[in-house]
């Protein structure tokens, strides 16, 4: 990292990020958030985005505002976890446009599955648990946390920093993230899709399959299975499988000819590049919104898709895939 008056950020693509020397930056910026924030792009864009200058961002196109507004989600979660949030907060004008708005709304900042940015945000916080991000970002954010805790309690006047320093948030049960916003009561491990019995007890795919007290609060990757549902998700028709084989006997084969590619020795559905060609929808409108996913063959589908149990774990699996789950 080099401090430059001539950048406020900047990534050169080859290693080297670029933060505004001291008289660039004003009161209220810290090295710390800017560095972070950074590497909350990079998050958002895969690791690919290191050997592109700037992440791959021309910070003027139509992808900007989404992109930011991507980063933007995952510094809140992450920072969030660590009573950060406002140490951490953006000085930009998404500060007012953005950011302020996530605190105000009083709601889950990655429930809705149609927004562009929820979904590259979801994926961004998959990534974080692996490296070249994990598990070193978690530790310097729970080391910075300490940090600032003991800094607060130092500052002997106000701060537009050390003043905005919270306690972190207890862990949840099994040990995840708790729940970063209030939830409504029945937001439980017990109404959780990914919550299953073995033998009358419960047990979490999230937490490793772990033990659960089916009335504890939810924790951060909570998924209602009453909000799931398959005709607006398509996870499993889309890039997280890549063959629906059928039998000759299928109903579908003939009620739905057009949609049946013949591979010699096995029937399939016909694929349209990396989904279903029965699969519409998904696409990008109304400001990077998804139109819903829906099957055009539902009422018709083969053996394959019926079969295919909802919120089991390979719907889940399917899901994360797709960005849809934490």
């Amino acid at each position: 990292m080099i401090r430059t008056p001539d950048a406020y950020a900047s990534t050169d693509g080859h290693g080297t990020l670029a933060i505004g020397s001291d008289a660039t930056l004003d009161r209220d910026d810290s090295l710390a958030q800017m560095i972070f924030h950074e590497l909350c792009h990079s998050l958002v864009e895969g690791e690919d985005a290191f050997q592109r200058p700037d992440w791959g961002m021309d910070n003027t196109g139509p992808d900007h505002d989404w992109r930011e507004h991507a980063c933007l989600r995952v510094q809140w979660v992450l920072t969030g976890r660590h009573g950060l949030r406002e140490l951490f907060a953006p000085t930009t004008e998404f500060r007012t446009t953005f950011w302020d708005r996530l605190s105000d709304s009083g709601s889950d900042v990655l429930a809705d599955r149609t927004d562009r940015s929820v979904i590259a945000a979801i994926t961004a916080l998959r990534r974080a648990e692996h490296p070249p991000w994990g598990p070193h970002l978690a530790d310097a954010l729970a080391a910075t946390a300490r940090i600032a805790k003991e800094a607060a309690a130092l500052s002997t006047e106000p701060d537009v920093l050390w003043s905005g320093v919270a306690a972190a948030p207890t862990p949840h049960p099994t040990g995840l993230p708790p729940t970063p916003t209030p939830r409504l009561p029945q937001s439980t491990c017990g109404t959780c899709a990914w919550r299953y019995d073995v033998r009358g007890v419960s047990r979490c795919r999230q937490a490793s399959d772990a033990k659960i007290d089916p009335a504890w609060p939810a924790c951060e990757r909570y998924e209602a299975t009453a909000s799931l549902d398959c005709q607006t998700c398509g996870a499993c028709c889309r890039a997280a499988y890549h063959s629906v084989e059928v039998q000759k006997r299928d109903p579908v084969v003939k009620k739905q000819p057009d949609y049946v590619v013949d591979r010699g020795t096995y029937l399939e559905i016909r694929r349209d590049g990396d989904r279903c060609a029965a699969l519409k929808g998904g696409d990008f409108i109304e400001a990077d919104k998804l139109t819903r996913f829906h099957c055009a063959i539902y009422d018709d589908r083969p053996r394959t898709c019926r079969d295919f149990t909802l919120s089991s774990a390979h719907c889940l699996t399917a899901r994360r895939r797709v960005g849809l789950s934490l």
